[in-house]
């Protein structure tokens, strides 16, 4: 999964990397199903997420299409973050919008926080809002 910075180099989360652990099927009603963009205006891109219940994401950026398995818990932590590790299982070796190539095997730990709302969510390197990329907005009417 690419994670481009708003504000600085596109990979900068990537270096704050996890090995994912094998992911037991989620909710469906979990906040993180279904299907997220991430608009890049200063890259002139736009990312799509699709996080399935069953584990599995499907991400487009640009030309790139990779597919990951992750892991998030069913509640926040008590600072209302959720930890997000993901691990890049394919890839079409294609450049994403920040123009690098994602590798297979790749893992990398986030933290999430959603708006009440639970259309936007923010992707932070901590679980402070100090270092975020988002919003991430949510797509209604298409199947995740």
């Amino acid at each position: 999964m690419r994670l481009p910075a708003l504000f600085a180099a596109p990979v900068l989360l990537f270096a704050l990397s996890t090995p994912a652990a094998a992911a037991p099927a989620l909710s469906p009603s979990h906040p993180i199903v279904g299907i997220w963009r991430l608009s890049l205006p200063e890259l002139s891109c736009t990312e799509t997420y699709r996080f399935r219940a069953d584990g599995t994401t499907l991400v487009t950026s640009a030309a790139e299409v990779s597919e990951s398995r992750f892991s998030i818990p069913e509640r926040p932590s008590a600072k209302g973050f959720y930890r997000l590790e993901d691990k890049i299982v394919k890839d079409n070796g294609k450049k994403d919008c920040s123009g690098e190539v994602m590798a297979v095997g790749k893992s990398v730990t986030n933290f999430v926080r959603f708006h009440p709302s639970g259309a936007l969510f923010v992707m932070c390197a901590d679980e402070s809002m100090e270092m975020c990329i988002g919003p991430f907005e949510r797509v209604t009417g298409e199947e995740a």
